[in-house]
């Protein structure tokens, strides 16, 4: 095997080696936003182990969200009806798992032939469909999932009370008004029943599984797995489906009621999916302030602007509310001239000459950044200025600066003082701008818009 530059924890290498048993003569960085590593482990007998490395660098002491979890959900669905990449080791020491590597692709969006792509997604749906009818009480994961929800309002808000607790240190210093009234709106409108507690993904849709020919081969990235609700996967799957334009979701849902005897409602997928991406949105939130993120920041930027307006437009849509884009900021501001050069360096000279996928990617992932600064520096004191104008209007007073327009905004949304027509009209225009100023991060997900629900 050529070496390989790597920051492998010292051992873990050796450890993958003795699964094989044999010698590495594969090691590539998986260009995906969770770290990962291709693997090749040939045996001695000629054979290889072809195997998908995972491994969690921080692990939280109590998370409900972890690669510990994703382990032992895929060795307990190994033996079910239910397509998993195989567990071939967990390492405790390293917090490191060891995945088969299945054939296939993630790119459902890539799928140009809409009936190919149609088929492929009632396949997944049938997929999931099997999960929720499983007997949970078979599957020996009480121990990993910890105690099943008793009440719909547990099987709603369960997992959201858990990100609540893990980012509570974070959420002390940093408060959003979209994250605040998001988590004070679930709680208001959970569901009142649920047909039946299931082993849910969590995390699941387009991206999210493997397919070969017109079959799913894996549904894979099961770390949000947890005991919940059926209808929060059909959200999950609306949130997957906006991010992976995959050719909609018209009778998709139809189809899984008739497969597994659960029934779906429009107003539980309005519901889950906006849980998904309240929860979602408090790590991705916080590894936007986390400085020296191993992670791509250029694309966690792009999944909090273009979420909270996707957020935003999912609440108007579940409350029947109307909202529209807020005229943008003059874009005559003057140039960054350092800024400038600095991303004409990078496209011009650096990225041409870099050769692995994986740091392609984090060189155009660094000229992303530095496109967001730019416009940053041009355009972030007028949105600013609009969103202290707007917050001024519903409070009735005028903050003297943006710090202040939030704590009260903040204040106002805590003590429930604020309508949630006019308030959900301000956090939309709020999003629409901010998506607008980070356009560079906004890009790598374009255009995207939720799939009409039957």
């Amino acid at each position: 095997m050529t070496e390989t530059v790597h920051d492998l924890p010292e051992g873990l290498l050796s450890w993958v080696g003795e699964l094989g048993p044999g010698q590495i003569t594969r090691l590539e960085r998986h260009v995906a936003r969770r770290e990962a590593w291709v693997v090749d482990v040939t045996r001695s007998d000629g054979g290889i182990l072809e195997g998908f490395l995972r491994l969690d660098r921080q692990p939280a002491a109590a998370s409900n969200v972890s690669l510990r979890r994703e382990a032992a959900i895929c060795r307990a669905l190994t033996p079910t009806d239910v397509p998993v990449p195989a567990l071939l080791g967990w390492s405790e020491t390293y917090h490191a798992a060891l995945f088969s590597r299945v054939p296939g692709s993630a790119d459902l969006p890539g799928v140009t032939d809409p009936r190919r792509q149609r088929q492929i997604m009632e396949d997944f749906i049938a997929a999931i469909a099997r999960l929720h009818c499983l007997d949970i009480d078979a599957l020996g994961l009480d121990a990993e999932l910890g105690p099943r929800p008793t009440t719909p309002e547990q099987a709603a808000l369960g997992d959201l009370d858990a990100q609540l607790h893990n980012f509570a240190a974070f959420l002390q210093v940093y408060q959003d008004p979209l994250l605040s009234y998001g988590a004070a709106w679930l709680r208001r409108f959970a569901p009142a029943s649920v047909a039946r507690i299931s082993l849910v993904q969590g995390d699941t849709g387009p991206v999210n599984f493997l397919f070969s020919g017109n079959r799913v081969s894996a549904v894979v990235d099961w770390e949000w797995g947890h005991w919940g609700d059926p209808m929060e996967d059909l959200g999950n799957i609306c949130v997957r489906e906006f991010w992976n334009p995959s050719g909609g979701l018209t009778g998709l849902f139809e189809r899984y009621e008739s497969l597994s005897g659960i029934p779906y409602t429009r107003a539980a997928a309005q519901y889950y999916r906006i849980q998904q991406n309240v929860r979602g949105m408090i790590p991705i939130h916080a590894a936007c302030h986390q400085p020296g993120l191993r992670e791509s920041l250029a694309w966690y930027l792009s999944y909090r602007y273009v979420g909270d307006r996707s957020t935003c437009e999912a609440l108007a849509d579940a409350m029947g509310i109307a909202v529209e884009p807020p005229a943008m900021p003059d874009t005559a501001a003057a140039t960054s001239v350092l800024l400038t050069a600095a991303s004409s360096t990078l496209q011009r000279d650096v990225l041409p000459a870099v050769t692995t996928p994986f740091a392609r990617s984090r060189v155009a992932d660094t000229c992303v950044l530095v496109a967001c600064a730019e416009r940053e520096q041009r355009y972030a004191d007028a949105v600013r200025a609009a969103c202290c104008e707007d917050i001024g209007r519903l409070l009735g007073t005028r903050p003297k600066h943006y710090a202040q327009a939030l704590t009260r905004l903040l204040s106002a949304i805590h003590e429930g003082q604020l309508a949630d027509e006019p308030l959900i009209q301000l956090l939309a225009r709020k999003a629409y701008r901010e998506e607008w100023l980070y356009q560079p991060a906004a890009a790598l997900h374009p255009n995207r818009r939720w799939a009409a629900l039957d």
